[in-house]
């Protein structure tokens, strides 16, 4: 097997089908690193099974009908190249990554997306973690709380401890950990433990059990040391983490949405592409060594061919910097990759958000009548294509008809029932999965269409973007608005002759019964909602984020509360009791088997809230004049319309809204948004965490632990939160 330091690959690509004045391209040299060709899309290469060395007292066989399966992941340091559309070539970039065993035999480039994982209900999954980065002294200085018991805690007990830090400086840059981000796993010892740091020099084995109930979908997983979260994942250190089923619906029991998705024909899966986005932010090191800056000390974006690109400091991080970076969203770490399709095929597509800190956005447009792919690929490869000139080439060349798709599944979950759109929106975190056909062969764009200001993470309007394209061939033909009809009779087709008897005339019902959205009842992990019942007598729990300043101007708090009044503290008015993360404090003590519901809200600034372990189930999504955006069909005002039909549905990740930005916090809160959640503690116990997935934020506090306890209460008594 080829050990290869992370894994993207940039392959050339000549006229390869029938539609050559749509899918030919110009030809790279492979000596020649500053000509540039056409990179072809490919799923990410597969993470391979090892033999586990032996331990002592440890026995060699393996009792029959187990499925363990053992990995090992080394985190170093990796020299690789990403390509720069505005500069025509490659930049040699100094990286932290992945590096482990694959199912590829060789690579072009060293490029950067971990490998992915692939498991099953049931599995047993261990992973030995190998930090190989350079000694790390603030390690040392900013312990975390290794998994301590909660002896050595301080509880939150109604109220704020005296003098309460507002910002945590990132720190221990070189110690690492993992995280499986939305798998239904234990959070503790082995298993999802992200309060451990595995410092430079130093091993863990993670061990995952994945229960025989636990939902197949698209997971991910990535490095979640605190204090330096945000520096590795933005580097590279994530990849897919995809469960698998073969599970089919049953009268008693609800199935995978994979056994669906099948040709019945071929007895083959439809085709899917797992697309993992990133956002690279890398900045050049002059000669001195050190990160290259103008006269007032702000990076210096350029790099020269001879230059290396590194991420090495939080100042790389912030509101505007990836804007005036000038990079580009990569997909398996390939920027402005070229998908390959055929038309009238069903396709999954498996989107994750492994970037930082920007929203994504993304539709799919024909390219405009009369123009070529080819054309196409010549402006954006070999057209010196600067960012903000990009929203002129889409006019230009991407007006056709965009692509409608079905939306089937949210954070890894089947949805009770698609939502038909033509554009979905990511924050840090999320993904969705996507059915999508392509009408005719030819060229199509992969387009990241404007997003409004309180829609996007940096609270400014963000312009059209380029991620990618398309090239379809094929012989047929159907009309764009015939998309999702036929879509539906595929699906149809699949359910008559893969679905067990049983079930199979109510599968066939469901995929029928509405022609605006397709009904997944029989293929939904979750089937009961949370009731009121279910969250009598349960206290509802508040989390408000704050980022901003004690001081005007001031940039220090990264800080999360629990009530939702606000104090004037000199002369800056901030959410009361706030504060930032504390590894050695318990935040949120919560009793086993119990239902809750939330609200969250920001007052300032817009976040991305994240919640390990146990998904949640959203209520209602209140803008600031009360009316509900996540019913079907709502488009706000400003044109956003990324909350619709998100009602009813399970996530572990989800978007709290805001209108407000730092400073504007003067006295009684005025327009934010109020997100209504209900969750339930089920199966696991023990320490976890709740954050912000702006992973700058959370390094810098914007962080909380949570735990679930076995309750003390006796039956008839309540149990209550801390």
């Amino acid at each position: 097997m080829t050990r290869c330091g992370v894994f993207i690959f940039l392959l050339t690509w000549g006229v390869c089908n029938s539609h050559a004045d749509e899918s030919s391209v110009i030809n790279k040299s492979p000596q020649d690193e500053n000509k540039k060709g056409d990179f072809l899309f490919e799923n990410p290469p597969h993470l391979q099974r090892l033999v586990r060395s032996l331990l002592q007292n440890h026995f060699s066989g393996v009792q029959e009908g187990n499925q363990e399966k053992y990995y090992e992941l080394d985190v170093g340091y990796v020299d690789g190249k990403i390509y720069d559309p505005s500069q025509n070539r490659f930049q040699r970039v100094h990286l932290r990554g992945y590096t482990g065993s694959t199912d590829r035999q060789s690579v072009i480039g060293t490029p950067f997306v971990a490998p992915q994982i692939d498991v099953m209900p049931g599995d047993t999954v261990r992973i030995l973690l190998k930090n190989n980065l350079p000694v790390d002294n603030s390690c040392q200085a900013h312990q975390m709380n290794d998994g301590a018991t909660t002896s050595s805690h301080t509880h939150m007990m109604n109220g704020s401890l005296s003098s309460p830090k507002l910002f945590d400086p990132p720190h221990c840059f070189n110690g690492t950990n993992l995280h499986a981000h939305g798998v239904w796993i234990s959070p503790t010892g082995n298993s999802d433990n992200v309060l451990l740091s595995v410092n430079p020099g130093n091993s863990f084995e993670y061990q995952y059990n994945f229960s025989q109930d636990i939902p197949a979908g698209t997971f991910w997983y990535h490095s979640h040391r605190h204090g330096s979260t945000a520096l590795q994942v933005s580097s590279g250190m994530a990849g897919a983490l995809i469960v698998h089923g073969n599970r089919k619906p049953t009268d008693v029991s609800n199935g995978d949405l994979d056994t669906l998705l099948v040709d019945p024909d071929s007895q083959q899966p439809f085709p899917e592409h797992t697309v993992l986005f990133q956002q690279i932010q890398y900045a050049c090191l002059g000669p001195n060594g050190k990160l290259k800056r103008d006269k007032q000390g702000n990076i210096n974006w350029d790099c020269r061919p001879e230059e290396t690109g590194v991420i090495e400091d939080y100042d790389q991080f912030g509101p505007g910097t990836w804007q005036a970076s000038g990079r580009w969203t990569s997909i398996n770490g390939v920027v402005l990759p070229t998908f390959k399709a055929t038309a009238g095929q069903v396709e999954r597509w498996r989107l994750i958000h492994a970037g930082v800190r920007e929203t994504i956005n993304l539709e799919f447009r024909k390219i405009k009548p009369g123009q070529s792919l080819n054309a196409l690929h010549r402006k954006a490869y070999l057209g010196n294509l600067r960012r903000q000139d990009v929203s002129a080439l889409i006019n230009e060349l991407c007006s056709g008809e965009k692509v409608p798709f079905q939306v089937v599944a949210a954070d890894g979950l089947t949805m009770s029932h698609s939502l038909t759109a033509d554009k979905v929106t990511l924050q840090p975190g999320y993904r969705y999965d996507l059915l999508a056909m392509f009408p005719q062969a030819g060229g199509y764009c992969m387009i990241q269409p404007q997003q409004s200001m309180t829609g996007s993470i940096t609270g400014k309007a963000q312009g059209n973007s380029l991620l990618g394209f398309v090239s379809v061939s094929g012989s047929d033909s159907i009309a764009v608005r015939d998309v999702v009809p036929n879509l539906r009779r595929k699906l149809t087709y699949s359910a008559q002759k893969l679905m067990p008897e049983e079930v199979r005339q109510a599968v066939i019902r469901d995929l029928n019964r509405d022609d605006n959205q397709i009904y997944l009842t029989r293929f939904a992990p979750h089937t009961r909602d949370v009731s009121d019942e279910e969250i009598a007598g349960q206290p509802q729990q508040k989390i408000v984020f704050f980022a901003g300043g004690t001081q005007p101007k001031a940039n220090n708090v990264f800080a999360i509360g629990h009530d939702f009044g606000v104090e004037n503290v000199n002369g800056m008015w901030l959410p009361k009791h706030i504060r930032a993360y504390d590894p050695k404090r318990i935040d949120l003590t919560l009793p086993l088997w119990a239902s809750q519901e939330w609200e969250l809200r920001s007052y300032s600034v817009s976040h991305p809230f994240h919640i390990h372990v146990n998904p949640f189930q959203i209520v209602a999504i209140y803008d600031p004049q009360g009316r509900d955006v996540s019913l079907p069909g709502v488009t706000e005002a400003d044109g956003d319309s990324q909350f619709a039909g998100l009602k009813g549905q399970w996530k572990d990740t989800i978007f709290v809204k805001t209108n407000l930005l730092p400073g504007q916090l003067t006295g009684t809160p005025q327009n934010y948004y109020r997100v209504l959640l209900r969750t339930r503690y089920q199966r696991y116990i023990g320490e976890f965490v709740l954050h912000c997935h702006i992973l700058d934020h959370e390094d810098k506090g914007m962080m909380e632990n949570v735990e679930i306890v076995l309750p003390q209460t006796q039956k008839g008594q309540t149990a209550s939160t801390k």
